[in-house]
């Protein structure tokens, strides 16, 4: 069993399963009050409650239980559907909805859609948690997500990302505002040292290019589109924090 330790800062506040949720990026916040439900999230010795409110300067512990196999299943979950042939379908992935299974969110996501939808025809490339699917975008991010229905379709799909051909682009709002209208991020990506459960820009790290274009400025924030030449965990998030301009309600960069 792993345990993670965080330490409420002197400004943080709410409530503390949605601090908790803020402060562990790769856990939801249902997965967060599972653990408290199960007494493994405790302050000072004792298991908390999730509606307490975060306590400035306490020092919250989870214990994480050993990860149990996962297995993808079937289940029928509405899908927006934009495009589907007999090699692949686009489909508009909604906020708050996890690509693939994982722990803390071992079902309801988007492969268990897939799955059901296309009656397990899907392609295998990506292997049995991740069937057909060809990219990934945050929980917290709406937006299109290819996926492949046989294995040909997947690789053909995999060299358009790599050459470019197909192209990834997103908008958001960050805050700030840009002195530029257009600019590119070039900086590499890798874990976070101080936090594991982060990315940052990082030497060593992997090669990760944003391209990004202010479409609209308002009074202290900007609405810009980002198009992605490499496909880095967070990056979009990470490149726009780096140049001091994060991406506006993101609570963990």
């Amino acid at each position: 069993m792993e345990r993670l330790e965080l330490t409420a800062a002197p400004g943080d506040s709410g409530r503390l399963d949605a601090w908790l949720a803020g402060q562990c990026p790769t856990l939801s916040r249902s997965a967060l009050q599972n653990l408290i439900e199960q007494g493994l999230v405790t302050c000072g010795g004792a298991p908390v409650n999730k509606k307490d409110k975060v306590a400035p300067g306490k020092i919250y512990a989870i214990d994480l239980p050993d990860p149990q196999p996962i297995e993808a299943r079937p289940q029928n979950i509405p899908l927006d559907i934009v495009y589907e042939d007999d090699d692949l379908l686009v489909v508009n992935k909604p906020k708050g909805m996890v690509v693939h299974p994982a722990p803390g969110n071992p079902d309801g996501t988007l492969v268990n859609a897939l799955l059901y939808h296309c009656a397990g025809q899907l392609s295998g490339i990506g292997g049995a948690i991740r069937p057909g699917i060809v990219h990934r975008i945050d929980r917290d991010t709406s937006g299109l997500i290819i996926a492949a229905k046989n294995d040909f379709a997947h690789v053909k799909l995999a060299e358009q990302l790599q050459d470019h051909t197909l192209a990834r682009t997103y908008r958001c709002i960050v805050t700030g505002n840009l002195r530029e209208d257009t600019g590119t991020v070039n900086a590499p990506i890798g874990r976070c040292p101080a936090d594991r459960k982060k990315m940052a820009v990082v030497a060593g790290g992997r090669n990760a290019v944003t391209h990004w274009t202010v479409l609209e400025r308002y009074p202290g924030v900007n609405y810009v589109e980002c198009r992605l030449e490499t496909g880095r965990t967070h990056q979009i998030r990470v490149h726009m924090a780096y140049i001091g301009h994060p991406i506006l309600g993101d609570t963990v960069y």
